[in-house]
C-alpha cells in the first residue's frame, strides 16, 4: 500500500498513525502509542517526521457551519477573459485573503476556477458577489449554484 506514496517512506505503521491523527487530531502521543502497541517515544517521534516531511500540514477542529449561522453554501465557478498576465494571480490571492471563501481550485472545463463559498444569508452571499467577484478585473463569468442539503462534507483523505 505504501508504494501509492511519492518517496515510498512511509510503512503501515505511518499509514496507521495518520489514519489516527486524521480522524482526531486530539488525541495524545500517549492515546496514539496506545492504538498503535507502541511506546510513546518512538510513536511521538513518527509523528515529529510525518509533520516534518509534509505529511502532516496543521490541525484544525471541524465545525458545524449551520450552528455557526453559516447556513448559504455556493459552489461558484469563475471565467476569466485572458487567462494569461497577472490577473489570475491576483485573483488568487485575493481568494486566499477572504474567509468566506474555503476553497479555491484552478479548473479544466468551461470555467476557470471553482470556488466553495459561505455566508450567512442569500443577501449576504450576494454582497460577496456585489463586492468581491463583480469587480475582480478579468472575470468574466460567475456561475453560482447554491447547496439545497449536504449530503457528505469532509476532508480526510482515504488512506
Amino acid at each position: 500500500m505504501s508504494e501509492k506514496f511519492a518517496d515510498k517512506a512511509l510503512d503501515e505503521t505511518d499509514l496507521s498513525l495518520l489514519r489516527l491523527v486524521q480522524a482526531d487530531g486530539a488525541l495524545s502521543a500517549t492515546a496514539l502509542a496506545e492504538a498503535l502497541s507502541l511506546s510513546v517515544t518512538p510513536c511521538w517521534r513518527r509523528l515529529k517526521r510525518l509533520q516534518q516531511e509534509g505529511y502532516v500540514r496543521d490541525y484544525q477542529a471541524n465545525l458545524d457551519r449551520r450552528r455557526l449561522g453559516l447556513d448559504v453554501l455556493a459552489f461558484v465557478q469563475v471565467r476569466f477573459g485572458v487567462h494569461g498576465g497577472e490577473l489570475p494571480n491576483a485573483f488568487e490571492a485575493a481568494m486566499c485573503q477572504h474567509p468566506q471563501v474555503l476553497s479555491c481550485h484552478k479548473i479544466t472545463g468551461d470555467a476557470d476556477y471553482l470556488l466553495q463559498v459561505v455566508a450567512r444569508t442569500l443577501d449576504d452571499y450576494s454582497v460577496f458577489v456585489e463586492t468581491v467577484l463583480r469587480q475582480t478585473p478579468g472575470v468574466v463569468s460567475i456561475h453560482s449554484s447554491l447547496a439545497l442539503r449536504e449530503i457528505k462534507a469532509g476532508s480526510r483523505l482515504p488512506l
